[in-house]
C-alpha cells in the first residue's frame, strides 16, 4: 500500500529529494513551499503523485489546513517528515535576542506544532513514522553556531521522549543527523550575525568562514540521503538517530568519546552528591 508523506521545507535540498524519491517509488507526498511560485515546479517533479501547499510552520493556521489537504486528499499521513528551518551563525555573546528567538520559532517550534497537528491521525491509525531532520550540530556543539546548536539540541531531545511517549501507539520517531550536505544551509539558508568583537575570529569566526567557503562543495549528496531515508521507513524497528554521511558518524563518536572521557575524569567530583542513605 502507498505511504502518504507530509514534508516540511520542499522547495530544496533534502525536502525536494525526498520528496521525488517517495513519488517515485510509488507514494503520495504532500509538501510545504513558501511561495506559490514554486508549487508548479515542485509538482511537475513527479506528475499524479505529488502536492504542494503553501505552509510557513510558523504559522499554526497555516500548518492545520496544509494538514487537512493531505488527509482529504489521502485519507491519513503515514511520514511526517520535519525538515523547515535554518542556520543562524554567530558568536552566542552577539546574536541579537530576535534572531534567537526566531531560530527556536522555525526549528523548535514550527516542527512541534507539526507534530502535534499529524500525531491524532497517526494515532487514530495505530501507525506511523516521524522524522526530525536535526543535525549532527544536534549531537555536538561548534563555535559559531551556538544558538542553531541549541534548536538543534532541542528537536533531539523532543525527538527521543516522544519516541518512548509514541511506542504504545505503534508510531516511530527517528532523529536524522546530517552532517555538512550539498544544499543552501550555509549559503542562502543561512543567517550570519557578523563578528565585532576581537578575539572570536579565532573561534567562532574560523568555523563560520569555513562554511561559507565550503557552501556548494559539501562531501554529502542530498539524493543519497533521501534514499537512506526512504529505506529508514521500511524499517520494522528504525532507530530513534541516524546520522548521514562521514562527517557525522566522526563527530557522533567524537562527541561519544569525549562525555566517556569527561564522565570518568571527573566522577569524584559529582557522583558523591546524593543523600548518603540513596
Amino acid at each position: 500500500m502507498p505511504k502518504v508523506w507530509f514534508i516540511t521545507g520542499c522547495s530544496t535540498g533534502f525536502g525536494r529529494e525526498l520528496a521525488k524519491v517517495a513519488a517515485q517509488k510509488g507514494d503520495f507526498v504532500v509538501g510545504t513551499l513558501r511561495k506559490e511560485a514554486q508549487v508548479a515546479d515542485f509538482e511537475a517533479l513527479v506528475p499524479g503523485q505529488i502536492k504542494g501547499v503553501l505552509v510557513d510552520v510558523t504559522e499554526r493556521s497555516q500548518i492545520d489546513a496544509g494538514v487537512q489537504v493531505c488527509v482529504e486528499a489521502h485519507g491519513r499521513v503515514d511520514v511526517l517528515v520535519n525538515n523547515a528551518g535554518y542556520g543562524a551563525m554567530g558568536a552566542v555573546e552577539q546574536v541579537k535576542a530576535d534572531e534567537m528567538r526566531w531560530q527556536f520559532e522555525v526549528n523548535v517550534f514550527g516542527a512541534v506544532e507539526m507534530i502535534q497537528a499529524v500525531l491524532p491521525h497517526m494515532r487514530t491509525q495505530k501507525s506511523g513514522h516521524i522524522i526530525n531532520i536535526t543535525s549532527i550540530a544536534g549531537l555536538r556543539g561548534t563555535p559559531g553556531l551556538g544558538i542553531y546548536n541549541g534548536s538543534k539540541f532541542a528537536l533531539e531531545g523532543i525527538g527521543e521522549a516522544l519516541a518512548r511517549e509514541l511506542k504504545p501507539f505503534d508510531i516511530h520517531v527517528t532523529n536524522v543527523e546530517p552532517g555538512p550536505f550539498r544544499t543552501a544551509w550555509a549559503g542562502r539558508s543561512a543567517n550570519y550575525t557578523p563578528l565585532n568583537i576581537a578575539g572570536y575570529e579565532r573561534s567562532a569566526g574560523k568555523i563560520m568562514d569555513s562554511l561559507k567557503e565550503r557552501s556548494g562543495k559539501q562531501a554529502g549528496d542530498p539524493a543519497r540521503a533521501a534514499h537512506a531515508m526512504y529505506a529508514l521507513t521500511e524499517l520494522d524497528n528504525p532507530p530513534v538517530h541516524l546520522p548521514l554521511g562521514a562527517w557525522a558518524y566522526k563527530g557522533a563518536r567524537m562527541k561519544l568519546q569525549e562525555m566517556r572521557e569527561e564522565l570518568d575524569q571527573y566522577e569524584y567530583l559529582g557522583l558523591p552528591t546524593d543523600f548518603p542513605e540513596s
